[in-house]
């Protein structure tokens, strides 16, 4: 395990908050996250010579422009609220805008260069799960004690890794990246954000938990490693384009392509009965889903789990096409009226998904989007583009797949825990590994 040097701990506050909102209801689309853990995703930099010694000033820096950015975002630094009604024993969840802080945690892991995260086959786990804070077992629930956000700038001895725990109650990947993207370019200097002031207003009401549908479970335990796999644009086009020929249709989407070829490689290689089931769980945006739309700006969780079920046989005979076929109709199905149906039959009902039910076996989930502008994210003094993004140990288990766009344009990474007998079957399968780039 990589040895983290803890050298400061600091609390950000805004200063000058852009609202004056102090409780802000959550919706139910938020609430189902109750149980599980928060986003942790990061960023590697390399750090250029002439900054190799400009530890204080850049740590300073970085504080100071979060404390603008939290000016923007500033329920980040409040915590869970609970209020428990005693006409029926239910306790309602909602944002506590306090103010209270966000940490900011300098460390060092000594020794440690962006080669050594960049460059094994597998990701070094005991490495990068230490750039984040608040691991272990971190539920969105804690947030009634513990924060909404925490931020940790861990220096390698040529980089430095800006990791970002953010409860996952409080927003999704779309808001996370945008809380992120806000805050680089803060940091190079710009008085405005070009994605626009988020909006965090709600026209929803409190749910009430009965108290039976407040015992949570973790996620269920078993040995896996991590890879990521790259692939090319030129590579995933070609995905595409099979997929729409084999199907005589131009609906399905280069992600859905990718996904089926995924999906596929995995069932391939775990080796699993024919007549046994397998799911693929995929976290759809509902953003534009609903009327009327989302403003872009929206910040918060806005997402529904939608499921592709079939025999492992008829995964494996159908071909490409037809199972990114059946990908692209089970996504269709999410409209206004689904939406809808959801979030009243939720509110008379809240009961969170719990981890272990949406993880079983022989099941893949995917989260996060190609979408999210992760490679664009510069604070300044030179630094360019970040090297390289990883997520930390929160919400991992066997069938984890995470989507993040490529460095290069148009590329795809899928960052996949896998068991390590599946991974080790995955690079030895012609079929797939073809499509991907070393």
């Amino acid at each position: 395990m990589a040895e983290i040097r803890f050298i400061s701990t600091a609390t950000v506050v805004p200063k000058n908050p852009t609202g004056s909102t102090t409780r802000m209801e959550l919706t139910p689309w938020e609430l189902q996250f109750l149980p599980h853990g928060p986003i942790q995703k990061g960023l590697l930099f390399r750090k250029p010579k002439l900054l190799l010694q400009e530890h204080g000033f850049i740590m300073g820096h970085l504080k100071n422009s979060l404390e603008k950015t939290l000016d923007l975002f500033y329920p980040l630094a409040g915590r869970l609220g609970t209020t428990v009604n005693g006409d029926d024993d239910t306790t309602c969840f909602f944002i506590s805008c306090n103010g209270v802080g966000v940490p900011f945690i300098h460390a060092a892991a000594d020794g440690v260069t962006v080669g050594d995260v960049l460059d094994p086959a597998y990701v070094p786990d005991e490495i990068v799960s230490n750039f984040f804070p608040l691991t272990g077992a971190q539920k969105n629930y804690h947030g009634v004690a513990e924060p909404l956000l925490a931020v940790q700038v861990t220096e390698l001895v040529d980089g430095i890794f800006i990791g970002c725990t953010m409860n996952h109650v409080v927003a999704d990947g779309t808001s996370f990246w945008h809380f992120f993207n806000s805050w680089s370019e803060i940091s190079r200097g710009s008085d405005m954000i070009s994605r626009y002031t988020p909006i965090f207003e709600r026209g929803s009401v409190p749910v009430r938990f009965p108290q039976s549908a407040l015992f949570f479970s973790g996620l269920p335990s078993s040995p896996t490693h991590e890879r990521v796999f790259h692939f090319r644009k030129q590579t995933i086009a070609g995905l595409k384009a099979q997929a729409n020929a084999e199907t005589a249709t131009d609906r399905i989407s280069s992600l859905q392509a990718l996904l089926a070829h995924f999906w596929r490689s995995v069932t391939r290689n775990r080796r699993l009965p024919e007549d046994q089931e397998t799911t693929y769980m995929l976290q759809i945006g509902m953003r534009s889903r609903v009327e009327p739309p989302l403003p872009g700006q929206y910040f918060g969780a806005a997402v529904q789990a939608g499921i592709v079920t079939m025999k492992v046989g008829e995964l494996l005979e159908l071909g490409l096409g037809r199972v990114a076929l059946k990908m692209n109709e089970m996504i269709s199905t999410f409209t206004e009226e689904e939406a809808s149906k959801f979030s009243e039959s939720w509110a008379k009902n809240p009961r969170p998904v719990l981890p272990r039910e949406m993880i079983v076996s022989n099941a893949l989930m995917a989260s996060s989007s190609p979408r999210f502008n992760v490679y664009g994210n510069d604070f300044g003094w030179g630094w360019g583009r970040p090297v390289g993004v990883r997520s930390g140990g929160g919400n991992k288990c066997d069938g984890k797949t995470t989507i993040f766009e490529g460095a290069e344009e148009g590329s795809i990474d899928i960052e996949a825990c896998l068991s390590p007998s599946t991974l080790e079957a995955m690079m030895e399968d012609a079929e797939f590994m073809n499509a991907v780039t070393i």
